[in-house]
């Protein structure tokens, strides 16, 4: 590459994307928060330092499907092949070549990952996340495909102490974790980024029928079913949708779309969706929804909602049309929470405040799942159905 080429390159690079860049090499994680570029920044990778190899993308169906890569890498004239982690078996026989793995998904040693350190034996890789791990279990695979590891039994052996009182493998406490932060040290590259957006968090609480919530809790009588509940899943489930199909509860949403009249709502359960639908348009808004079943684009105009399903629309997608996301539920995972928040929160946002509004009861079971993403855990049914037994 001719020095006027690196030059136009850089020229379509943020500094700190720049600087990340510097510090990359293979087996790295790229890791920047939602909204910072990690995309265009790994591009920028594989164009100054790997382009002699043919360039895979492992991403989420979403972006596979909306062609987010291929849009990044336009102004690059790349040519890539893209697909979806649940496709990531495929590229098992690939050889010599450069993969992204966009979206950490590398956790635990199921079909993903197997396949993951199949790819990383034989070709040259990076891999980008706004989540790293939580514990040092999450970098097992990773830090196998670099090298430092023969298998995950290595790793448990030099480094995992399971508790001897526990009924099932509970790790009580890691050894020489010293030589845990050097290789951590050693592949995760930050990417550091003063955002010029400002998110304001307001936490809304909603009414709830409360002396039916305490009715199921007493009883386990699962009033939608008309059944017993069989078990905590179930419970949990009863308790939440009495608390989010509270009629209040929409009433809410109504006075937030009144001032924010261009916005996204996440929400968790389809009876949550169908009274998202009522409400939109008895409001008389434009509304499209992405979730399992329909993926429409964001609605244009002056007035609109865009109604996402957690699971189905959580990361892989951005919108700077609006500064505006109502939690209508919460989701039991806080690294799902902040990939939702992160939609809007982009680096090419025109907006500098950014609306973040929750919508909570205060039943125990709102504010059991709301402790949990604040401590970034992710809520435990069992758990919490067991201290409600007073176990």
């Amino acid at each position: 590459m001719t020095l006027a080429e690196s030059t136009k390159i850089s020229d379509l690079l943020y500094p700190h994307q720049q600087k990340a860049i510097e510090q990359m090499k293979n087996g790295c994680l790229l890791v920047g928060g939602v909204g910072t570029g990690k995309s265009r920044t790994a591009l920028g990778y594989y164009i100054l330092k790997e382009q002699k190899q043919p360039l895979y993308v492992i991403t989420t169906a979403r972006k596979r499907d909306t062609k987010d890569w291929e849009k990044e890498a336009m102004p690059f004239s790349l040519s890539l092949t893209v697909d979806s982690w649940n496709n990531v078996g495929k590229y098992t026989d690939v050889d010599h070549g450069f993969f992204i793995f966009d979206e950490q998904r590398v956790v635990g040693y199921g079909a993903w990952v197997k396949a993951f350190l199949k790819i990383t034996k034989k070709n040259r890789w990076i891999l980008l996340t706004a989540t790293p791990g939580d514990t040092w279990t999450d970098y097992i695979p990773v830090f196998i495909a670099n090298g430092f590891y023969r298998n995950k039994t290595d790793f448990i052996d030099q480094h995992v102490v399971y508790s001897r009182f526990s009924k099932y493998p509970k790790i009580d406490r890691y050894v020489n974790p010293g030589k845990l932060i050097r290789h951590r040290n050693d592949i995760v590259v930050q990417m550091t980024y003063k955002k010029k957006t400002v998110p304001h968090d307001e936490t809304i609480y909603v009414p709830h029928n409360q002396d039916l919530m305490k009715l199921v809790s007493k009883t386990r009588w699962d009033i939608f079913k008309n059944e017993p509940i069989k078990d905590a899943g179930g419970l949990c489930y009863v308790l939440r949708r009495i608390a989010n199909e509270d009629e209040r509860r929409v009433d809410e949403v109504l006075e937030l779309i009144r001032r924010h009249p261009r916005c996204i709502i996440f929400y968790n359960f389809n009876y949550e969706l169908a009274a998202l639908r009522v409400m939109a348009k008895s409001a008389g808004y434009v509304y499209a929804e992405w979730n399992g079943q329909n993926h429409e684009p964001i609605p244009s105009g002056d007035r609109w909602i865009y109604l996402v399903q957690y699971t189905a629309g959580a990361e892989g997608w951005n919108c700077t049309e609006t500064d505006t996301i109502i939690f209508y539920s919460q989701n039991y995972s806080y690294k799902i929470m902040a990939q939702a928040a992160g939609r809007i929160d982009r680096l090419n946002t025109p907006f500098e405040d950014l609306y973040y509004y929750h919508l909570l009861s205060r039943s125990g079971i709102d504010l059991a799942i709301r402790k949990a993403i604040k401590e970034k855990k992710i809520f435990n049914e069992n758990m919490y159905t067991k201290e409600m037994n007073g176990i």
